[in-house]
């Protein structure tokens, strides 16, 4: 039987900050919330020196050894780095991981699935939350050997800081093959290794500017014309790969200092249609509902899930809480509850 493994996109624990632009600075009346690149608590981004070679971009992953024995007795690529507990565990949430019920709509993947999880900074803070714990809590559990590894996607350098709709379509799609593209890894390359993968946008994709009325799949334009052009053509390339489960988050939202109420609204209007239009079931592509667990449904990130009033990644508090949720989460879309289980793993 073939392993399965599963894919996330999200920021390294480096912890660099999401930003717009990465060549520019932040502007003070935003504050280290605004669409310029702010670095997080480590205050560094990744140096030149890290960055791999051309098809080496997946060895920087960390990995989370499982606490069942492997099917394979490898993973894909052992760097000798293993994720250690950070001590924040989500015990004290009262969130426990437990199967949803409702039954499989789709066969489960094997027990010792590999998922990985491709971010930037506000998945960072959330993968500090105890994604990783959870995972491990949940193996034990059940008897399964579910692994997950994370890494920065795009990283700093050579392709900048930038992960919104375009830079997907932009590695994925524009540059598919079996090579890597300016040192980052395309589906083809990781649909090898995982058979699960997870993939975001930081919070800066929430600044949606209004429609121009000329939608252009290769504007890397922050406008719901645009966003809806990459994501079809990033559906279509994703399935092309049947025997890969990809699992995408709802957009990061912005604090209400950092953003205004119309493109709040289009923020919401564009992952309002993610949810219920452009995620379709029977398919391999699933929908995590963070937005919804950051607004509640309103427009902005409450304050009381963010770092600060002017700063829009989410709090240690807030990834403790809904971590758990992700894992839970990925637990469904391995055992083929994807379609039935609860968007935001609650």
């Amino acid at each position: 039987m073939r392993t399965a493994h599963f894919i996330v996109i999200l920021s390294s624990t480096l912890a660099l900050a999401c930003s717009s632009d990465s060549s520019s600075t932040p502007n003070p009346d935003q504050g280290v919330g605004g669409e310029a690149g702010v670095l997080m608590e480590q205050g560094t981004q990744p140096s030149d020196g890290q960055v791999p070679k051309d098809g080496q971009a997946l060895m920087d992953g960390h990995t989370v050894a499982d606490t069942q024995p492997s099917d394979t007795g490898a993973t894909p690529h052992d760097t000798g780095t293993t994720l250690h507990d950070t001590g924040t565990t989500p015990h004290d949430t009262g969130t426990t991981l437990h199967d949803t019920g409702g039954g499989s709509s789709q066969p489960a993947f094997s027990s010792s699935s590999k998922v990985i999880f491709l971010h930037h900074s506000t998945g960072s803070v959330i993968w500090g939350g105890g994604v990783a714990q959870a995972i491990t809590d949940y193996n034990s559990q059940h008897s399964k050997s579910y692994d997950i590894s994370e890494q920065e996607f795009p990283k700093s350098s050579p392709y900048g800081w930038e992960n919104y709709p375009y830079d997907y379509w932009n590695i994925w799609v524009q540059h598919a093959g079996s090579s890597a593209y300016e040192q980052e890894p395309t589906l083809e390359m990781l649909t090898q290794q995982y058979e699960v993968i997870a993939w975001k946008h930081c919070f800066p994709v929430s600044s949606v500017n209004e429609d121009e009325g000329s939608p252009d799949v290769s504007s890397s334009e922050k406008t719901a014309e645009n966003y809806k052009l990459q994501y079809a053509a990033l559906k279509a390339k994703m399935k092309q790969f049947p025997n890969t489960r990809f699992i995408v988050w709802t957009g990061a939202a912005l604090v209400q200092n950092d953003t205004s109420q119309a493109e709040g609204t289009r923020a919401r209007a564009f992952f309002e249609w993610v949810k219920n239009t452009w995620d379709e079931k029977g398919d391999n592509i699933y929908v995590w509902d963070f937005r919804q667990l950051e607004t509640e449904g309103g427009l902005y990130l409450l304050l009381k899930n963010a770092a600060d009033a002017w700063d829009s990644h989410p709090n240690d508090t807030f990834a403790g809480q809904v971590a758990p949720l992700f894992a839970k989460r990925i637990a469904d879309v391995i055992e083929g509850r994807g379609d039935t289980g609860s968007l935001t793993g609650q």
